[in-house]
């Protein structure tokens, strides 16, 4: 059974229309996998977002990083801001996981290289990660080479959302989180482009859980014990394929907090709130021997429609994550609760 998102059930967040599919893979290129480890004392896994077809180590992409809040454990953002290029598939994970998918993401780019010919000594794996400790036996890193190959290879243009991948375990608002995902679409000059955001959330407070502007939190707080404090974390991924260079899409990027705050979420101490952005315009080709390139460039006094796309393909994102997870039980018993169990539009 598909589980039914905001739009099934009556809820439109914003105003600009939707891709095809309502999802970061409405860019064209962009793919999704997960691996999902669901065992009586393990409920995490692995999420990845595959940039486009062409290997992205010659093909490097625009890219930037917003940093909102930096409590968490990522790798490649130090390269990625410096350069704003990405040049490995963007990876999800538990936090004590990280290390071993940045290894398998590099064992993935050495075996892709080596195919075609490619000479690699150096290469940036991007990793995010959400701690799902509560729900998931995290110290046992269950997430490895296996895990990460296997979403590799599941990347599809449709994707499970909810309690799946790097969200089996997460935690939002005090409900299950998860993996959820949104788009949007933009007209310029005849020419229709696409914005795409993919979250892992894990982070929030439910008395101010905030759905469409109503806030529904502080009723079910009365009802269900959670944590008061805003811990946990959310990673996002932004796509689109606009010519936006990286200084722009770290512009974009930060409105995806716009989404958040709808949402309810103060940003706390405790919570990583880390936010990834890439466009498929513009690949720079590493081979290529000219000093000089011709691009495209976006101009910069239209960045307010990305910057709405932005802020409302996040809020809708956070939503879709809780509508579709399910309630879960993990390790030692603890237990997170749908928020379709508690409330229905």
């Amino acid at each position: 059974m598909i589980p039914m998102r905001a739009r099934d059930y009556g809820l439109t967040v914003g105003s600009l229309p939707t891709g095809p599919r309502n999802k970061i893979t409405d860019v064209p290129g962009v793919l999704v996998g997960h691996c999902t480890v669901d065992t009586s004392d393990h409920k995490t896994g692995v999420t990845v977002v595959l940039p486009g077809s062409q290997n992205p180590f010659t093909h490097k992409l625009p890219a930037a990083v917003c940093q909102y809040n930096g409590f968490g454990k990522t790798t490649g953002l130090m390269q990625l801001s410096e350069l704003g290029t990405l040049e490995t598939p963007i990876a999800l994970t538990n936090t004590l996981n990280v290390g071993l998918v940045h290894d398998a993401i590099v064992e993935y780019m050495l075996q892709r290289c080596q195919a075609e010919g490619v000479e690699l000594h150096s290469v940036n794996p991007v990793v995010g990660e959400c701690n799902d400790a509560t729900l998931n036996r995290i110290a046992e890193r269950c997430v490895g080479r296996e895990q990460v190959f296997a979403a590799l290879a599941a990347a599809a243009p449709d994707f499970d959302e909810g309690d799946v991948g790097a969200g089996k375990g997460t935690i939002c608002h005090g409900l299950k989180g998860g993996i959820g995902s949104a788009s949007r679409v933009l007209e310029y000059d005849g020419r229709i482009y696409t914005m795409g955001l993919l979250v892992q959330s894990n982070h929030g407070v439910l008395s101010d859980l905030t759905v469409c502007g109503r806030r529904i939190g502080p009723a079910l707080a009365q009802r269900l014990e959670t944590r008061k404090a805003d811990q946990g974390s959310i990673l996002a991924v932004l796509a689109t394929d606009l010519p936006l260079d990286a200084r722009q899409l770290g512009r974009v990027a930060k409105r995806i907090s716009v989404g958040l705050a709808r949402m309810g979420s103060y940003v706390g101490h405790g919570s990583g709130e880390v936010f990834l952005a890439f466009s498929t315009a513009n690949p720079f080709q590493v081979q290529a021997e000219n000093a000089v390139r011709p691009v495209s460039a976006f101009h910069e006094e239209k960045l307010d429609g990305p910057f709405r796309a932005a802020a409302e393909c996040a809020e809708e994102a956070v939503l879709n994550s809780l509508l579709t997870a399910r309630t879960v039980v993990g390790w030692q018993g603890h237990r997170a609760v749908a928020l379709t169990d508690l409330w229905r539009p």
